[in-house]
């Protein structure tokens, strides 16, 4: 059996994410958190829209790259972050990056991720559906297909920011976080050292609200402001049996609260984020993170902006 194959037939653990950190050290960057007040409350805010590739979707990569059966090609698919996460990671390992993105992928991530060198290839409407060409394509060519939430050793490399927030914001009891197939918040579930974690899906994107109802993963609508990241229809498969053992709690936002909170990022910290890293500061604003003193994880900035002067 392959190292690839036994990873995944395997959920991963705590253990993975403390490996996984010191795996990707050497090429990922540790990301500051703010200690602020916010409305006369105390906020921690993660600050992963720091992150190389402005995402943190490059932590799953390069760990899920580095640990797994050595390659010299991947393909992948992605809504825009973890392409962008792959195609750098690949191009730091060097080894060549296929990614599949739908065609109304973002042009603030089409362009910086078409800068990577990697091979770009649009379809579809969805991220679903550029996933499945992408498969097809990697298995009909035998490359490795690397999921952007369903695997494992993706889901210890999105954990790291959880370690991180629990070494660096001992203080924070409760860390908020954007869940769309769920890899990042099945991660930093691992990584909280205990730590009450909060997964805020938009209302319009309800792949963990659904899955947690029905009691296994299951197909969503999508059809959100944020769906360019938070679009995955269903809940990925391995961040579903981490949280069936390690359980968070659900929250939702109106696509209206997510763009009041990315309006506030900008307007108390000038920090410009894409509408997915402003869900858990929409929720928050609303009151639907507990805690005394909650952590929010900036996912990613990904975003248009203009310069005029």
């Amino acid at each position: 059996m392959s190292p690839e194959t036994a990873h995944a037939l395997r959920t991963p653990t705590a253990t993975d994410v403390r490996a996984a950190a010191e795996r990707i050290a050497p090429h990922a960057r540790r990301t500051p958190v703010l200690h602020t007040e916010v409305d006369g409350r105390p906020l921690t805010l993660k600050l992963e829209h720091l992150q190389l590739t402005g995402a943190f979707k490059l932590r799953g990569a390069l760990n899920a790259l580095l640990a797994g059966e050595g390659t010299d090609r991947v393909i992948t698919a992605s809504g825009g972050n973890h392409g962008l996460g792959v195609a750098t990671a690949a191009r730091l390992l060097g080894v060549h990056a296929t990614v599949y993105v739908p065609e109304t992928v973002p042009r603030a991530k089409a362009a910086p991720l078409a800068a990577t060198g990697a091979e770009i290839v649009r379809i579809g409407d969805h991220y679903a559906q550029a996933a499945l060409a992408a498969r097809e394509h990697a298995e009909h060519e035998g490359v490795r297909y690397l999921h952007a939430f369903d695997d494992p050793l993706v889901v210890a490399g999105q954990g790291t920011i959880g370690l991180e927030i629990a070494a660096d914001a001992p203080e924070c009891d409760t860390i908020a976080v954007a869940v769309g197939g769920g890899g990042l918040v099945a991660g930093v579930r691992l990584g909280a050292g205990g730590r009450t974690v909060v997964g805020v899906e938009p209302e319009g994107c309800r792949s963990l609200h659904a899955a947690l109802a029905a009691g296994q993963p299951v197909e969503t609508p999508v059809d959100s402001v944020a769906s360019s990241a938070l679009g995955a229809s269903t809940l990925g498969r391995v961040p579903f049996e981490v949280l069936e053992g390690h359980p968070v709690t659900p929250a939702l936002v109106s696509d209206t609260e997510i763009l009041h909170a990315q309006d506030r990022l900008w307007e108390e910290f000038r920090i410009a984020t894409e509408p997915a890293a402003a869900v858990p500061f929409a929720a928050w604003l609303a009151g639907r993170v507990p805690g005394e003193h909650p952590c929010l994880v900036v996912c990613g900035a990904n975003t248009s902006w203009e310069r005029t002067g």
